[in-house]
């Protein structure tokens, strides 16, 4: 397990950056979401091979997920509704955790992104303007983080 630790790093350094720059500048960068993904395939690539279909099944259905609710809201409302900063990180997140995790991890970031919301709602009627668009990333990495504990629970030692 101690050669996981360099990996573990790398997630943990990166979801975290993509958290805080999302907060901060309401953009993704590929230069966070790229590395972020190609380590996640290169994880299972050295350690756990026989998982390596997983993790890449989970990044393209990450982001086919995301890319579709991105261009059918585009095509619908003539508007970005998701950026594209998005798409990506749930692919790279869906390349840790594989395909059957992402269900639960789109869950909990939509969940703690409208628990957040209506925080923020309550605190507007203390006349602060609610920040629109909300950035989805630091919901995204939290959720990666709640997920990853039963990711690593179920890697064999």
């Amino acid at each position: 397990m101690i050669a996981a630790l360099p990996f573990f790093l790398i997630y943990a350094g990166l979801t975290l950056t993509l958290g805080w720059h999302d907060l901060k500048s309401h953009l993704l960068p590929d230069r966070f979401t790229c590395p972020l993904l190609w380590s996640g395939i290169l994880f299972y690539l050295c350690l756990f091979p026989e998982w390596l279909p997983l993790s890449v099944l989970g990044a393209i259905i990450g982001y086919l997920t995301f890319a579709a609710v991105y261009w059918g809201y585009r095509w619908i409302r003539k508007q970005e509704g998701l950026g594209y900063g998005d798409v990506k990180f749930l692919a790279a997140l869906g390349a840790w955790h594989g395909w059957q995790q992402l269900p639960q991890l789109v869950c909990i970031a939509a969940s703690l992104a409208l628990l957040f919301f209506c925080i923020q709602a309550i605190d507007a009627l203390s006349l602060r303007p609610i920040k629109n668009p909300l950035p989805f990333g630091p919901f995204l990495a939290a959720a990666g983080w709640i997920c990853s504990w039963e990711t690593v629970l179920n890697l064999p030692l």
